[in-house]
């Protein structure tokens, strides 16, 4: 059965090659809308029902797009729903969240330095805390404070603040970013889910019944397809803020994932200002630049303690290191992977860990065991060619070690 990490492996990428397919049509037509929506301009030939047109040229072709006040006089049979972008993306980084943090909650996602919890127990917070998400968006949105903009959007921005503080609190620091990120995508999905696309149902079935529709339904869509817009740069951030340490292992990584919706919404209203013909506020890029300083300075604190004692692991980790093969591979990893992989790297011009992985104790070791065998152990992508080498037989002794424990995990 120790095969089973190359399949989760192969699996996991497939998952995540979809996600970011899918994620890039979900982004794309957000993207574009708004500023076809922000661009649209009336002029004299424009017909009466139409509030505003755009003329566009792509692929050789010329477009005429017009957004109507209401709807036109006749639905054709075929109508484009954009949903499935949205729908595609958030299942399958689901999938990916439960292949990487659920089947490996004690590595990747729970810190018993923290919070001395299962793993099942930090899969079920996990969960709840991402359900949690929307019911509590949802519910400031319907609530008085949604009529008011500005206080909305402080209020929504406390509760990501405080939402990065407690998964900081309970989760590694990598999965605590990823969580704020899923926490928030989730969010993106379900106005999508449980607001635009039924506001959008209800407007057109009172029109084939020539009722007047509610103009709220248009204003509470337009107002959840606004959020996401400016929600779309901070997720992908914290997507991509798990392949690099400074972002997610040092003490303020709270802090760092809560000045990325700053940065989200400055960059964004640049976009969105340009757009709509209101000229180019070059000011938000500075604003920009001097947040992400700040975050760059923020991450110079980082946490310099050594957990070393193998009884601070789980149960399954305990097994990897107590599995035949462990001293030969913890003396191989001393000898040739802690030159980099070490708190305080020796290689020249390394200040920190690649990735944030610590190979120098025996519960480094343990924490990293799947990864160990499948980057120097079945593949060659550890150690760097050329840097440090590996014999066949040194590789063969991670292999046997891992298939060791994995025995006696199963048996």
């Amino acid at each position: 059965m120790y095969d089973f990490a190359v399949i989760v492996d192969w699996l996991t990428f497939a998952v995540r090659w979809f996600h970011v397919v899918a994620g890039i049509a979900w982004i794309g037509s957000s993207f574009y809308f708004i500023a076809l929506d922000l661009g649209l301009r009336k002029y004299p030939y424009t017909p009466e029902k139409v509030g505003g047109e755009q003329m566009q040229i792509h692929g050789g072709g010329f477009y005429r797009m017009q957004k109507y006040t209401v709807a036109p006089d006749n639905l054709p049979e075929h109508l484009v729903w954009f949903k499935w972008e949205a729908y595609s993306t958030w299942l399958s980084g689901f999938v990916l969240l439960a292949l990487i943090y659920y089947l490996g909650a004690d590595l990747y996602l729970v810190d018993t330095t923290k919070l001395n919890i299962s793993a099942n127990a930090g899969i079920l917070i996990s969960i709840a805390s991402i359900g949690l998400g929307w019911v509590l968006y949802d519910f400031v949105c319907k609530s008085p404070l949604g009529k008011n903009a500005w206080l909305l959007q402080l209020t929504l921005f406390a509760i990501l603040v405080a939402m990065a503080w407690g998964y900081d609190q309970v989760f590694t620091g990598r999965a605590a970013l990823l969580h704020l990120g899923a926490f928030t995508a989730t969010i993106m999905s379900a106005n999508v889910f449980f607001i635009i696309i039924p506001n959008q149902k209800i407007v057109i079935a009172d029109l084939v019944a020539n009722r007047t529709p509610d103009v709220r339904l248009g204003e509470q869509a337009k107002q959840r397809s606004t959020h996401n817009n400016y929600l779309t740069l901070p997720v992908l951030f914290l997507m991509l803020a798990n392949h690099y340490p400074l972002s997610f292992g040092t003490e303020y990584s709270w802090m760092i994932a809560s000045l990325v919706f700053l940065m989200g919404v400055t960059i964004r209203h640049f976009f969105n200002t340009m757009h709509s013909g209101k000229g180019k506020p070059l000011w938000t890029w500075l604003a920009t630049a001097l947040v992400f300083i700040a975050i760059m300075w923020l991450s110079t604190f980082r946490d310099q303690g050594v957990e070393s004692e193998t009884s601070a692991l789980s149960p399954t980790l305990v097994k990897f290191a107590n599995a035949a093969g462990f001293s030969e591979v913890h003396e191989l990893a001393s000898e040739r992977c802690s030159l980099c992989h070490a708190r305080e790297p020796l290689w020249e011009g390394m200040h920190w860990a690649p990735k944030g992985v610590w190979l120098e104790t025996e519960a480094d070791i343990a924490k990293h065991a799947r990864e160990i065998y499948l980057q120097a152990g079945l593949s060659h992508a550890m150690p760097p060619a050329g840097l440090v080498f590996l014999e066949p037989s040194e590789r063969q002794l991670i292999v046997d070690w891992y298939k060791n424990a994995i025995g006696d995990i199963n048996s």
